[in-house]
């Protein structure tokens, strides 16, 4: 009878460790499922719409935006620029001439519009007006493509009494930049009514002697092919002028300077309207103020 009861105790006692040891491994099992579920719940977790619909404008938004501000940085923004130039010149024999230029710029480094206007006027004689409306664009890094509508109105003395005004508006398309060192030049084609062709060419340079005083030498040329208006002047090289500027900075915007150049005007053909006109030559003095907005 003990015996039997021995063995019910041990057996009672194996059920017991046998019972105890397959809930441990249960509980493990269940803990590392899930240690190993909950990675792939997270990874496979849904994204709100509205949250993925933000991102996708924000990035091309921040993207716009780098753009823009990479563009500013490289010359994209828009700027204006405004010169007045104001000469006083005298010829040898004491006869004044008043020289007078406004030119603006408006736009980019690669798209602009450039306005120029000049004056000339020689003593006892009457002003000359000239004007230009130009788009320009930037072909490489040094030059600019430029084309647009010249004008120019001049009073001409028929006799004693009267006078006559003519006027000639032309076609114009040129080059804008800078020829190896350093020569800043503008060459522009005309062609306008009454068979008008013509080519004019300006170049200049800065010369530093400090930082505030400037020579600068300069050549303006004008070349006439074809002319059948009413006043023609003679073909070939009709006017030209060689000089040197010395200029004082006083600011960026403020710049005196006097002026000495050699001039060469060929003159007038004769034509039934007026007499031929010789050509003339010589030196010219005087000075003159630069204003920069």
């Amino acid at each position: 009878m003990r015996s039997i009861k021995l063995f019910s105790k041990s057996v009672f006692s194996s059920s017991l460790l046998i019972i105890s040891h397959l809930a441990m491994a249960q509980d493990a099992h269940h803990l590392m499922s899930e240690q190993t579920a909950m990675p792939t719940h997270l990874t496979n977790q849904s994204v709100p719409e509205h949250s993925t619909h933000a991102l996708a404008q924000a990035q091309p938004a921040m993207d716009s935006q780098q753009i823009h501000d990479h563009r500013k940085e490289h010359g994209g923004q828009l700027y204006s620029i405004t010169i007045v130039d104001n000469k006083w010149l005298s010829d040898e024999n004491g006869n004044g001439t008043v020289k007078s230029k406004l030119e603006t710029r408006i736009g980019s480094d690669e798209h602009k519009i450039v306005i120029q206007a000049h004056m000339d006027k020689h003593q006892a004689e009457y002003a000359q007006y000239d004007a230009k409306v130009l788009y320009s664009r930037m072909i490489s890094d040094f030059w600019d493509i430029q084309a647009g509508l010249g004008y120019g109105s001049e009073k001409v003395k028929l006799d004693h009494q009267s006078t006559d005004i003519e006027e000639t508006l032309s076609g114009v398309v040129g080059l804008h930049g800078l020829t190896p060192y350093f020569f800043e030049t503008d060459a522009y084609l005309y062609l306008g009514q009454d068979d008008f062709v013509s080519l004019s060419l300006e170049t200049e340079r800065d010369v530093l002697l400090t930082q505030k005083l400037i020579l600068k030498p300069y050549l303006q040329m004008h070349m006439l092919f074809n002319d059948a208006s009413k006043y023609a002047q003679k073909t070939g090289l009709s006017q030209a002028m060689l000089g040197l500027e010395t200029r004082y900075e006083i600011s960026k915007k403020i710049m005196p300077y006097i002026d000495i150049a050699y001039e060469y005007s060929k003159g007038n053909e004769a034509t039934p309207w007026q007499d031929a006109v010789t050509s003339d030559k010589g030196w010219l003095y005087g000075a003159g103020v630069r204003f920069i907005f």
